[in-house]
């Protein structure tokens, strides 16, 4: 890719920017939009949206900007939660990372590539049409002295990142530290889930529970639900629940809009034939629990409840049966985060499912390797023009070219992409993970590592699919096949930071359809007034900015024109993130903030994959003492990495007993301690068994069972 290329996809993807910025300044003041623009503060009935028309309404303001920037991080953190909190950290993180980088890999490695001469005599007033290779190591002579700063600034990027990493990682910890001393008790520290229930002759699952635990927990056993297969009952609640919201929408339209017609001309009252449906869908929902209750419909699992956090972490932390395959227990998740579904799955279908995943995951990045090597065929003027001999006036024209080379191989490539997380999500829901917020971090790693596999190393080494596995076969040659092959990708990365990061974030404040739906849903038959707040998708966000920051550190020596681009979009996603969780995002349920250590493998990964690739780079530039050099610091980041997992990572797997008995011990002084362990025995019982009620009451009109509805989800 040439630079004017460049230039080009920089300069459509900045006006893109600029106007998404501005409707957004624009949009957000007016009347009716606050369910785009602010759906939280409005269920919150914080928001001071004015309802009158004024010209200032009309006109771009950047105050939103200054009110995201000075919101502070105990803000954020009693508005959302510690998830929210980790993920804005992972911005700031990267600000500082690459703030530092940018200093040295601008003002000190760009010049070094910029006036090289390995691939070619530089001439100052042909540089829109120069490859942007020459910025790159590739145009630093072979065997040049000039090297050796850039083997210093490999031993300066690993310094930094693992600086930077021990200190995020010491305060994240401790912050999960001070937001457990600060939190409530909470029924999910109270609680573990045991599977695998043995059961004897004569016995069920609910005696077999209580009698084991009174054996050997007698001191801290409180409670116990057996969890039974309600798969269908959440089926129909979740149906009740759609057909009282358009019931609600009917009685609010006009009587004209109530009627239709029926079959042969009749007119339908459909108010009443709804009211009817509902009224069959509950008594269907109340007879299904009944036959579930009576039926014995038990799964070998149960949430078994203790009267101290210490109590429950001692059941979950210790082998309770001679046999590791009985009687196995897991931290519970909250309650309002357990996937029920998951419990009619046995435990042959969960194994059967964790393999289909694999290899449908396996199948997927095959099938992803199409568009990608589609999208270097974009990005190679000459093979298109070979392929397509047809198109050779129109690819003549300069502009034309460069948007196909500079702009539209990123585009295609993200919206390729943007498919994946929905479906790795599926996947994960597939695999008997017992709670959402497990199936969204489990979703993160895979989208993270389809990410760096398709996005990265396949056009990287771009090719036959072939090609692409056979080069990891050949694991001795791959820094010396990356050391080739990465620095030619520069330029397509930087493109790639341009599209998929600056105008995705634009348009994530801008909201697009959520902004469309608001104005067409007037118009619908069936649309409803009512809205849910929307969770943050981090299975999918925090892959993309991972990635970025893989980009960053491996181009850091290679390719350093890349670091500004990454600084924009790190500070534009600071700013916009920060506003979107204050105004758009409420958490639904949070991890305690887990997502970091995915945060701190990734970055590591980051690191090893840029001293390998710098091992083959000195290497090929006749530079044989400081490829050997660089060895040892692979060894350092390693023994770093597991420093850090040996003093950090137990903090986020569970809690220490120290902590636990100090917060116990607190609770024996708290008055409502025992209003707490008493709501503790119906806390984890399945909503789907929960009982509804129904009248036709206008007045009351479905209210409870709306409310188990919303429960079930």
């Amino acid at each position: 890719m040439i630079v004017s290329a460049l230039l080009t996809s920089v300069g459509i993807n900045f006006g893109l920017c600029i106007l998404f910025l501005t409707l957004y300044s624009i949009l957000r003041k007016q009347v009716g939009n606050i369910n785009v623009y602010a759906p939280r503060l409005a269920v919150e009935g914080n928001s001071k949206q004015t309802s009158h028309f004024s010209f200032e309404s009309l006109l771009p303001s950047p105050g939103w900007v200054r009110r995201a920037w000075q919101a502070s991080e105990e803000e954020l953190l009693s508005s959302s939660s510690l998830d929210v909190v980790v993920f804005v950290r992972i911005f700031s993180f990267s600000l500082k990372l690459f703030s530092l980088a940018g200093v040295v890999g601008i003002f000190i490695l760009l010049p070094i590539n910029f006036f090289g001469t390995q691939l070619n005599e530089i001439d100052i007033y042909d540089i829109p049409y120069k490859s942007l290779d020459q910025f790159s190591i590739s145009n630093v002579e072979d065997g040049s002295k000039r090297l050796w700063i850039h083997f210093c600034a490999v031993y300066f990027i690993s310094v930094v990142v693992c600086y930077l990493l021990y200190d995020e990682y010491n305060y994240i910890s401790s912050k999960r530290v001070q937001c457990f001393y600060a939190s409530k008790p909470q029924p999910h520290l109270f609680t573990i889930l045991v599977r695998g229930i043995p059961l004897s002759d004569g016995s069920n699952i609910n005696d077999t529970v209580e009698s084991f635990f009174r054996e050997y927990h007698s001191s801290t056993y409180l409670s116990h639900v057996v969890v039974r297969r309600t798969s269908k009952l959440h089926d129909l609640i979740s149906d009740a629940k759609k057909l009282y919201k358009r019931l609600i929408h009917l009685k609010s339209m006009s009587h004209q809009r109530n009627r239709e017609s029926g079959f042969f001309g009749k007119k339908v009252d459909l108010v009443n034939h709804y009211e009817k449906k509902l009224e069959d869908l509950h008594e269907n929902v109340r007879r299904g629990q009944s036959d579930v209750s009576l039926s014995g419909e038990e799964v070998p699992a149960a949430f078994v409840s203790f009267n101290s956090r210490y109590g429950a972490a001692i059941g979950f932390q210790f082998q309770q049966s001679i046999n590791p395959t009985e009687w196995v227990t897991e931290q519970a998740p909250e309650p309002s985060d357990v996937y029920w579904p998951f419990f009619s799955t046995s435990f042959l279908k969960r194994w059967i499912f964790k393999l289909l995943v694999l290899v449908a995951s396996f199948f997927l990045i095959v099938l992803f390797l199409i568009p990608v090597f589609l999208v270097q065929g974009l990005t190679n003027l000459n093979q298109l023009e070979t392929l397509f001999p047809s198109l050779k006036g129109l690819l003549s024209i300069a502009f034309v070219s460069q948007v196909i080379t500079g702009y539209l191989p990123s585009l295609i490539l993200q919206l390729f992409l943007s498919m994946v997380p929905p479906i790795m999500k599926i996947f994960s829901s597939m695999q008997g993970l017992i709670s959402n917020s497990e199936i969204e971090k489990s979703a993160c790693y895979k989208v993270l590592w389809f990410t760096v596999w398709n996005i990265f190393f396949a056009n990287v080494l771009s090719g036959s699919a072939l090609t692409l596995f056979n080069v990891f076969l050949d694991i001795k040659n791959i820094p010396m096949k990356l050391a080739v092959a990465v620095p030619a990708q520069a330029s397509f990365f930087i493109a790639y930071v341009v599209t998929s990061g600056w105008t995705s974030l634009s348009s994530e404040l801008f909201r697009m359809f959520p902004l469309m739906w608001n104005y067409i849903k007037p118009c619908v038959r069936n649309a409803n007034d009512e809205f849910d707040v929307p969770s943050f998708p981090y299975h999918s966000e925090i892959p993309r900015v991972l990635f970025f920051g893989l980009l960053g550190i491996i181009f850091f020596f290679l390719a350093p024109l890349i670091l500004p681009f990454l600084l924009a979009y790190f500070f534009l996603g600071y700013v916009i993130y920060r506003n979107q969780f204050l105004n758009v995002y409420a958490p639904k349920y949070e991890t305690g903030g887990k997502y970091w250590p995915i945060v701190h493998n990734t970055m590591i990964f980051s690191l090893i994959l840029t001293q390998s690739i710098a091992v083959g780079t000195f290497g090929l530039k006749k530079l044989p003492l400081a490829s050997s050099l660089t060895i040892p610091l692979i060894v350092l980041t390693l023994l770093f990495n597991e420093y850090c997992r040996k003093r950090f990572l137990p903090m986020f797997k569970s809690y220490p007993a120290e902590i636990l008995i100090n917060k116990d011990r607190e609770d024996y002084n708290d008055p409502n301690i025992g209003i707490f362990l008493d709501e503790l025995v119906n806390a984890y019982k399945d909503p789907a068994l929960m009982p509804i009620r129904y009248s036709q009451n206008d007045n009351e009109h479905n209210a409870p069972l709306l409310e188990e509805a919303r429960g079930s989800n």
